[in-house]
């Protein structure tokens, strides 16, 4: 497409691309807290129980930023702050975040009650466009706090 940088890849296939951008351990855990649970500062990150390494975090969003997944932004209240943002194509990312939530909890041991993962498959479409609006409006409320969903469905 145009107006891409071009880089040296493995392949032109569309996944191993993908793959190279955010398929490593972490990335995908760092859009998950964007999306789901609104973290926005590298502390927050760092505190989500996920046991990342500052150094591999630093790493990760500064690998998320230049490949247009997220943006930093100076914080609104304290200028010495760095808050992350999904950019439009990291939002673009929520079917997969979804689709990969229902594919873990249906085929492996997560905790997650099977009634709930049903939910969300019946309600795809309202929980995708409820990360778009908080997105787009910059809703900072986040979807999910301490393994509670906060949707109106469930």
């Amino acid at each position: 497409m145009p107006g891409k940088r071009k880089r040296k890849r493995r392949s032109a296939c569309p996944v191993s691309i993908s793959l190279e951008i955010f398929g490593d351990r972490w990335s995908l855990l760092i859009i998950r807290d964007l999306m789901i649970r609104g973290f926005r500062t590298f502390k927050e990150f760092q505190q989500s129980g996920e046991g990342i390494a500052t150094n591999i975090l630093a790493d990760r969003l500064r690998k998320l930023e230049t490949s247009g997944i997220i943006i930093s932004e100076k914080g609104a209240t304290d200028g010495r702050t760095v808050n992350y943002r999904l950019t439009e194509k990291g939002i673009d990312l929520a079917p997969v975040l979804l689709d990969l939530l229902v594919w873990g909890a249906r085929h492996e041991q997560t905790g997650t009650p099977c009634a709930l993962i049903e939910e969300m498959a019946k309600h795809r479409a309202q929980i995708l466009a409820e990360v778009r609006r908080r997105w787009l409006e910059r809703d900072p409320t986040p979807l999910q706090v301490i393994g509670k969903w906060r949707l109106p469905w469930f």
